[in-house]
């Protein structure tokens, strides 16, 4: 067996910045340009400098993106990591590197982390996050701006379809909470990946989560798979979500999602959507489909926040749900178990 890119993952891993690890991921690629080279792809709207890496010299080329959501930080973490890591264990890494070309953009939204640094800073704690986490809307949303909506789209755009067309792409994501772990996988490759639901599945058990279930019944273009699995989101299914809410205006803030676009770069490519929480509500007899400790907390949390404002306690409206964090490395680890599993699907390491 190859070495497992789960093992790439530090005993006590930290939240760093987009500005602050560039130079650890650049001095890492200059020291190996044979298998790796970083790249300034161009600058967010604030002026923040996007930068993209080619790692590995294989036949099958994958797309590995994070920060689409400007409140989930995990997926850059673990490129950051994917990066700086693989090439200090190079020797380690080779049957990967030889087999695949990884091509990664860790972070496509530093406006966005910059804007969230207060609760990050604070993290684990629940209120900081309640506090002070942004999250752009319909219009401003990176993963529904393909390919051009924002200088981001464009810049992570043109940086993925130089490379191109794809084996494979992972939009790395999270959720603010959720009763377990959940992954998404495009439709034209549900039927192929029976293999890889049944390890993650066991991989997300392993570190203690059980999957988040929740059948959305195709709403938004999420359909259910099987519990913890849906369908990968489509810019057309939220347009005619939206049109058939009788709002148009909504409706046109959605653009093709980074799967879209990659898929529409040619060949059949795997798409993945990682969706892990930051905070496991507990739920010792979930309904099947029906996550309803974690619905009960979204209908709470409007209260939770006013409270917050006011300067009130709020450990009485939150007790019920028994909200634990999910430790940084348990994430990263099953971000890195969900992409060593959609490589081994898409391209075997002989």
């Amino acid at each position: 067996m190859p070495f497992s890119l789960t093992s790439l993952v530090d005993d006590h891993p930290r939240f760093r910045t987009h500005g602050g690890v560039r130079r650890d991921l650049e001095t890492a690629c200059l020291h190996h340009p044979d298998i790796a080279s970083f790249e300034e792809i161009g600058p967010s709207e604030e002026g923040a400098m996007l930068y993209g890496v080619r790692l590995g010299t294989g036949d099958r080329t994958v797309s590995l993106i994070a920060g689409n959501h400007a409140d989930e930080p995990v997926g850059p973490e673990t490129l950051r990591t994917l990066v700086i890591n693989a090439l200090s264990h190079r020797n380690k890494m080779e049957p990967w590197l030889r087999r695949y070309t990884f091509v990664i953009v860790p972070h496509t939204n530093p406006d966005g982390e910059a804007r969230n640094r207060r609760w990050i800073e604070a993290w684990p704690d629940m209120e900081a996050y309640l506090r002070h986490a942004v999250r752009e809307k319909p219009g401003r949303d990176l993963e529904y701006g393909y390919p051009a909506m924002r200088p981001e789209n464009e810049h992570v755009s043109g940086f993925l379809q130089d490379h191109g067309p794809f084996a494979m792409h992972m939009s790395l994501h999270g959720m603010s909470a959720s009763e377990g772990a959940m992954l998404l996988i495009n439709r034209p490759w549900t039927f192929r990946t029976q293999e890889l639901r049944d390890a993650f599945t066991e991989a997300a058990a392993a570190e203690g989560l059980r999957m988040h279930d929740h059948n959305r019944k195709g709403e938004k273009g999420f359909f259910w798979i099987e519990p913890g699995f849906q369908t990968t989101p489509r810019g057309d299914a939220m347009r005619t979500y939206f049109q058939a809410q009788d709002d148009p205006a909504t409706a046109r803030q959605f653009h093709d999602s980074s799967m879209e676009f990659v898929m529409s770069l040619g060949g059949d490519p795997l798409a993945m959507v990682t969706e892990l929480p930051l905070f496991l509500v507990e739920n010792e007899d979930p309904t099947p489909g029906r996550p309803d400790q974690y619905l009960a907390l979204r209908e709470r949390l409007p209260e939770v926040k006013a409270r917050l404002e006011q300067g009130k306690e709020v450990d009485d409206l939150l007790a019920p749900f028994k909200l634990r964090p999910v430790p940084l490395d348990v994430a990263m680890r099953l971000q890195l178990q969900a992409l060593e599993l959609g490589l081994e699907a898409v391209a075997p390491i002989e």
